[in-house]
């Protein structure tokens, strides 16, 4: 018990941190490397692990002795210690001995003062010895610098005076090396200017450069106006070059200036805008003059100047200023009377010779003109671009050239001819001859078309990459409009006559064609926009790359492949009405007994695989097949459900009859498209909707008695608390009025137990009067933007069969491609059988939940 009081009281008892290490510091104690844990200074000492390590066992409890012999031996070393410390602590702490360290202080900081005392005494000496020294330095070093700048004037006084006897007797060798010597010495002199000797001197150099400046430019002039008779000597000139690059950048600016205007004079005098050669139809004399003045310049004069001075290009850019400015005067003289055949042909010869100038050069005509253009003024441009505003006339010739191409191919009025391409042949019945001229792939005027394009681009690129390549770029927009609006969407969007009999399976093959032809044409045209866009946007220049764009023009050709499919869902749903009218008239409640599948379905299938085998090879693009395959299937399953609901009361054996045709009609459907065709998603889709319909039929089959099983398996098989849905199914079984009344109330009874089960499913959306064609449903696209997706989009009604017959919304999965399989795969864990989901009418079961009496 005393053991456990002692040890609380340790316990307790903790040492602070600065402590801890202070007695570590004084005892010289090192935490790391302690070997007894009594000395480890810790507030997590434990005596019990202590003797624990001490008498481990009950053997060791022999040596208790011996243990606490040890431990009273380090008690009193310990002690020991203690004791010695406390002595030296006392020691320390005597009042005489910090006297005596607070006056050893004292007297340090005196010895201090009087140091600091010497060391400015020390430094006064040494300033006044070495007082004379600094003034003997720096009379040395002005000295020194006397000496240089007299000797450097000196030599510029000298150099002046060789350089005017040089400058006398035209040494221009000589005087280019002279005159940079002197610049480079007087720029010595410049702040000594307010010495009267040296400005003399100063404003000699100046005057002297500009005797010189005056006999260069008499030296070139006589050079420029050389006389056969006195040809100047061309060591001479080139020496005199030389010294022009001495004098400055502005005066071999002015000498070259020079030379270019005596050679360009004869030029504004033949080449003038009121004469003949000056007109616009002769602009390439214009250029065979200038080739010819260059030649001759790089032959003769031109050969004398330095390379670097690059008189040819400032020859140049001359020439391109003054033609410049004439062809403006020209183009706003001529007006509306400029055709567009002369201004093309001058711009043609323009842009050669421009490209010549450049390849010549192997420089860029841009460079070519901002390093030849005067500094104080902005670079010149070149002669192409000023035809840049009046190239509309190019732009409005290709828009009259395109109206002219497709006037013959636009749809036709009701006095014009149709085009041949366009007209629709006699109705054939299905049987046609195999042997029978393949139908073309495309409309020709698609590809004349993109040619066009293709043509006019390409040489508005050689005119212009700036405004008027997007001005064309907007005519290629307005007209591929007009193809799709004009072209495409009438024929598109032609009704299809109704002259057909109830029971008349044939259709139209040369519908089937024309239908085809515009999805090939539409997907080659959006196709091709998108390719004409890209080559558009990497020959315009950047300011304009972001404004171009044909999507809009693209949206438009989706819309008519959407119209497309949509007339083909048509005929596909003319051609199996006469099968569905069949199967709407049958009287399943006179059934005895289930012999097989109905004649009916033979009629359907025939009609369904004839029809799509006239199509598979119609198509070019898959996606699209696909596409018409998975609105084909859901409107098959459509119309079935349709005539099932028609044809009511089915009774059990008529559901059981229904569920053999059912499973025949899937069979063909699977194998439809074919295996190139068909994928995932349209085997998913077509399993989910024949699967619920399955299910509807398998309670249908269920007989009414006992109403316990019949109203489980429907709660099984359904998945809903619906009252009106139950009542659909009792219509659609033929159950008596009178024997309604009480599966209703049973049905309330168990239903309302089954807290699991959901207010609606798939049966909340069955139209109990459905219309006898599913036309209203194809819907028109309008003018939105279409994607063309194969199966039903998430969302309102995503999971109605009607839902990818209507017009394709704006998103969705990408062309030929299925939706995500979570909206049409297998059944989730925990996730409710259902059959299908038909577009949202007033239901004939939800009219008559409304008149019955609350319970």
């Amino acid at each position: 018990m005393s053991t456990r009081s002692t040890y609380g009281r340790h316990e307790n008892t903790e040492l602070p941190q600065e402590v801890v290490v202070a007695i570590q510091r004084i005892l010289e104690l090192d935490p790391e490397n302690q070997n007894d844990p009594l000395d480890v200074l810790s507030n997590e000492f434990n005596p019990l692990d202590m003797l624990n390590q001490l008498f481990p066992d009950e053997a060791s409890l022999n040596q208790l002795e011996t243990v606490q012999a040890r431990l009273s031996q380090n008690e009193r070393d310990l002690q020991g210690e203690i004791d010695k410390l406390k002595e030296e602590l006392i020691r320390d702490q005597d009042p005489n001995r910090m006297q005596m360290i607070q006056e050893m202080i004292s007297d340090l900081l005196g010895q201090m003062s009087r140091i600091r005392e010497k060391a400015t005494e020390s430094e006064a000496v040494v300033r006044d010895i070495t007082k004379d020294i600094q003034a003997l330095d720096l009379a040395k070093k002005n000295l020194i610098l006397s000496m240089t700048t007299l000797k450097r004037l000196q030599m510029l006084v000298n150099a002046l005076t060789q350089l005017e006897d040089q400058a006398k007797e035209k040494r221009y060798g000589d005087v280019s090396q002279t005159l940079a010597a002197v610049k480079q010495i007087s720029a010595s002199f410049k702040p000594y200017t307010s010495v009267h000797r040296i400005n003399q001197v100063w404003r000699r150099v100046q005057q002297i450069q500009g005797e010189i400046r005056t006999q260069l430019e008499a030296e070139f002039d006589v050079f420029y106006l050389q006389d056969p008779a006195k040809p100047s000597k061309p060591a001479q000139i080139i020496d005199a070059c030389a010294v022009a690059d001495v004098l400055g950048h502005d005066v071999r600016r002015h000498l070259i200036d020079r030379y270019v205007t005596l050679e360009l004079k004869e030029y504004r005098r033949i080449f003038r805008a009121t004469d003949e050669a000056g007109h616009l139809d002769n602009i390439s004399r214009r250029y065979a003059w200038f080739r010819r003045v260059l030649g001759t310049h790089e032959l003769e004069l031109g050969r004398l100047f330095p390379s670097e001075w690059k008189v040819g290009w400032a020859l140049f850019t001359k020439f391109v200023a003054i033609t410049r400015d004439d062809i403006v005067a020209l183009l706003s003289k001529a007006g509306s009377s400029l055709t567009i055949k002369a201004l093309l042909e001058a711009l043609r010869q323009t842009t050669e010779f421009e490209s010549s100038m450049a390849k010549k050069w192997l420089t860029p005509l841009n460079e070519i003109l901002e390093a030849s253009s005067p500094s104080s003024s902005a670079t010149i441009q070149s002669m192409s671009s000023a035809f840049e505003p009046h190239l509309g006339v190019f732009v409005d010739a290709q828009d009259k050239a395109l109206a002219d191409m497709l006037a013959t191919h636009r749809a036709p009025g009701s006095k014009a001819k149709p085009r041949t391409s366009l007209d629709t042949t006699p109705r054939d019945s299905v049987s046609t001859d195999a042997d029978a001229a393949t139908p073309q792939t495309v409309l020709s005027s698609s590809t004349e078309l993109f040619y066009f394009y293709g043509q006019s681009l390409e040489q508005c690129a050689k005119l212009s990459t700036g405004q008027t390549l997007f001005d064309l770029c907007m005519v290629h927009k307005k007209w591929l409009r007009r193809y799709a609006e004009d072209i495409l969407a009438p024929q598109s969007k032609r009704p299809t006559p109704q002259t057909r009999r109830s029971m008349d399976s044939r259709f139209d093959i040369a519908d089937l064609q024309q239908a085809a032809l515009f999805i090939n044409t539409a997907d080659y045209c959006q196709t091709t926009a998108l390719e004409l866009e890209e080559n558009i946007k990497e020959k315009i220049q950047d300011d304009f790359k972001e404004r171009v764009t044909l999507q809009a023009e693209r949206d438009l050709f989706m819309i008519v492949i959407s119209v497309s499919i949509t007339t083909l869902l048509r005929e596909l749903e003319a051609a199996c009405e006469g099968a569905f009218t069949t199967m709407s008239r049958m009287s399943w409640e006179k059934l005895n007994q289930v012999t097989g599948q109905s004649s009916y379905v033979d009629d359907l299938a025939r009609a369904v695989e004839s029809f799509c085998d006239i199509i598979k090879p119609l198509i070019e693009q898959k996606k699209y097949l696909r596409n018409f395959f998975d609105k084909a299937c859901s409107l098959v399953l459509t119309k079935f459900t349709n005539a099932a609901v028609r044809s009511r009361p089915l009774r059990e054996i008529g559901g059981e009859q229904l569920l053999i045709d059912l499973g025949v009609v899937k069979s063909f459907l699977i194998r439809l498209p074919g295996e190139a065709v068909v994928t995932q998603g349209y085997t998913r889709s077509l399993t989910k909707s024949t699967t619920r319909l399955e299910a509807l039929l398998k309670v249908i089959v269920t007989p009414v008695d006992p109403p316990e099983g019949f109203i489980l398996n429907y709660t099984l098989l359904i998945g809903d608390a619906s009252f009106s849905n139950f009542q659909k199914i009792l219509d659609l079984k033929g159950t008596p009025k009178t024997g309604q009344n009480s599966l209703l109330d049973s049905f309330l009874t168990i239903t309302s137990t089954k807290t699991d089960l959901d207010s609606t499913s798939f049966l909340s959306a069955l139209d109990m009067d459905p219309p006898l064609t599913l036309s209203a449903t194809f819907g028109s696209p309008g003018s939105s933007r279409v994607t063309l997706p194969l199966s039903t989009t998430p969302g309102i009604g995503s999971d109605s069969i009607f839902g990818s017959l209507g017009s394709p919304p704006l998103s969705g999965p990408p062309t030929g491609s299925s939706t995500d399989g979570s909206t049409s795969g297998g059944l989730e864990p925990g996730q409710k059988r259902e059959v299908f989901d038909i577009r949202r009418f007033v239901t004939f079961g939800l009219r008559r939940s409304e008149t019955l009496p609350t319970s």
